[in-house]
């Protein structure tokens, strides 16, 4: 039992592939929501200007006059099983004088998984596996061109609903944890936006005891956009963002708490080796008379090999955005070929 749950493990940290990456509980967390964004290779936290901003930067909530419902499907890991699948819904509300708020619901389900005894792989049943996050965001300005905003949300991880052989638990864990966010338009010169967002700070996640707890994927997002071209028919903007996971474990399998890893988490290695671990995300969208848009991206992590190139496109009409991505990565990588759709609907 206790392999197939490392096994599920594994399977929700394909998408990290950075040894860093695998030291996190529930990395489920990092898996980017919203074709659009992901058709832009991932760079959009300086962006965050649609209803995805409740993952991507809740800071942009503050810049949002209108409601949006956003929702995203996508077949995951489509490599190694056809049962797994990824969704995300959002809804933002401005609320004038008070700021935006919003929720999203994140849900990555996992399959049927075969359980087996201690001492034995014959089969003796079958459990379900998914994941699950609810947040709650808002954003507020704090001038007419910078913001802030604040996601609280809840975690529940439900890798298997059996015991763990001998040991006092199970597959399953709760979790809270919180994100901030900052956004500056007009950032030194116009047309340039600066955004950062620190998310999943909270306690560490707890499936067997308190001494085998895990730290949650705690994230460091940075990231500039610039407005290259705005005329009536035609825009076009380039983004490029920067990501750290901030986790410190230890060979004994301690780890610090968030709050400490803040911080360790840039010393635990040389220097070289802590900036080989950021990853680097680049895109640019092009729109059409706000009637159609095309996308590209890439996607760089140096330490966990993953390295692939992003494709996407959008359409609006009236209320209605539906935007679609692409992964193009190397034959028999997990994430080759995957492919998220969203709609959107908002006024």
């Amino acid at each position: 039992m206790k392999k197939r749950l490392a096994l599920l493990l594994v399977i929700v940290a394909l998408p990290q592939m950075a040894l860093s990456q695998s030291e996190s509980a529930v990395p489920f967390l990092l898996i980017a929501p919203g074709a659009r964004a992901a058709g832009m290779g991932e760079a959009f936290v300086s962006i965050a200007d649609d209803a995805t901003a409740t993952y991507w930067n809740a800071a942009g909530l503050a810049f949002q006059s209108k409601w949006e419902i956003s929702l995203m499907h996508s077949n995951w890991l489509q490599q190694l099983a056809s049962d797994l699948f990824y969704d995300y819904a959002t809804f933002i509300y401005p609320m004038e004088g008070l700021g935006t708020f919003g929720v999203a619901v994140t849900y990555l389900n996992l399959g049927t998984q075969v359980q087996t005894a201690a001492d034995s792989p014959e089969p003796i049943g079958e459990f379900s596996s998914y994941e699950f996050a609810i947040a709650a965001s808002y954003g507020t300005l704090l001038s007419k061109n910078s913001a802030v905003g604040l996601s609280v949300k809840f975690i529940r991880s439900n890798l298997a609903s059996v015991s763990v052989g001998a040991e006092k638990g199970d597959g399953r864990a709760n979790a809270f944890a919180f994100d901030l966010g900052y956004l500056k338009r007009k950032f030194l010169i116009n047309g340039l936006s600066f955004g950062v967002n620190l998310t999943n700070m909270g306690p560490k996640i707890v499936y067997v005891d308190a001494d085998q707890a895990d730290p949650l994927p705690t994230n460091l997002r940075v990231g500039f956009s610039y407005q290259l071209l705005n005329d009536e028919f035609n825009k076009i903007r380039l983004a490029v963002e920067f990501d750290k996971l901030l986790v410190r474990k230890y060979e004994d399998g301690t780890s610090d708490p968030w709050y400490k890893a803040l911080i360790t988490s840039w010393t635990d290695e040389d220097f070289n080796t802590e900036m080989k671990k950021v990853i680097s995300n680049i895109g640019v969208e092009y729109w059409y008379s706000d009637l159609i848009a095309l996308r590209t991206g890439y996607h760089y992590d140096e330490i966990g090999k993953v390295k692939y190139a992003t494709f996407g496109a959008g359409l609006r009409y009236s209320i209605y955005q539906l935007d679609f991505s692409y992964i193009s990565a190397a034959e028999g990588h997990p994430l080759s070929d995957t492919m998220r759709f969203s709609l959107s609907i908002g006024r």
